[in-house]
């Protein structure tokens, strides 16, 4: 039997630069629950360094954690990568690592980037600079993610900046994309009004949330029969008479 589950599958924890220092695993975990969101995915900025913390904080908590990130491809596309568990998503950073520039982060300009125990401590600064666009196509991106077990789709399509359609002016046919994001600021009805071919997509609403308060009541459900990646994919897709549904 299907069930239907509110989902936030773009959120931004502390490691991201851009992101605001409150937004610790625990903090992140108390506004999911406190949103009545069933399932969220942790997408920083090209790592995964504090998804276990997350993954620790939401145990006996109603919530499921998604293990995931936000990749900058080096057409600074911004595409959202979930994966399975956090065997996988560690394969996919050193990946994403060995692609992104050797270069130091700069905190005084980009931001702090903190990795954290899943109570919210800080364990740790993150040096690389995990704002800047990988090496990485978008092509050899969203394949690579789906040899490694992963899902791939572009994020906020109707921005006019690091967005699939902004940066590149279409989406392309390949890679075939599952679902496509769109912000928090738009409508689905108003999606498909700008952007007519966005039709034969899932739409997924997100909220990219880099602040507590920016974590939404749900904007998108999700019709699986448990809260598990495999569910997940399917309902992407499409498949099994499983399906996502932007509210």
């Amino acid at each position: 039997m299907l069930s239907r589950y509110f989902i936030d599958f773009h959120i931004h924890t502390a490691l991201s630069p851009c992101a605001d220092n409150q937004m610790t695993p625990k903090r992140i975990i108390e506004a999911a629950v406190s949103h009545e969101l069933h399932i969220i995915a942790i997408t920083d900025h090209n790592s995964a360094e504090n998804v276990p913390a997350l993954l620790k904080a939401a145990e006996h908590q109603p919530v499921t954690v998604i293990p995931g990130m936000e990749v900058q491809t080096r057409e600074e596309v911004h595409l959202v990568c979930l994966f399975p568990g956090v065997k996988e998503i560690m394969v996919w950073q050193h990946f994403v690592y060995e692609r992104l520039p050797d270069r130091k982060n700069r905190e005084d300009y980009f931001g702090e980037q903190w990795v954290f125990d899943e109570n919210g401590k800080p364990l740790e600064k993150c040096d690389r600079l995990l704002i800047a666009s990988t090496s990485l196509g978008l092509e050899e991106t969203v394949e690579k993610c789906q040899e490694y077990g992963g899902i791939c789709y572009p994020a906020h399509v109707d921005r006019s900046n690091n967005s699939i359609i902004s940066n590149l002016g279409f989406i392309p046919e390949k890679p075939v994309f599952p679902a496509v994001e769109i912000s928090p600021m738009i409508k689905s009805e108003d999606a498909l009004k700008r952007f007519p071919y966005l039709e034969k997509y899932t739409l997924i609403g997100s909220s990219d949330a880099h602040q507590l308060e920016e974590i939404l009541w749900a904007r998108s459900e999700i019709h699986i029969e448990n809260p598990v990646f495999s569910e997940i994919a399917l309902a992407l897709e499409g498949e099994k008479q499983r399906k996502a549904v932007t509210i």
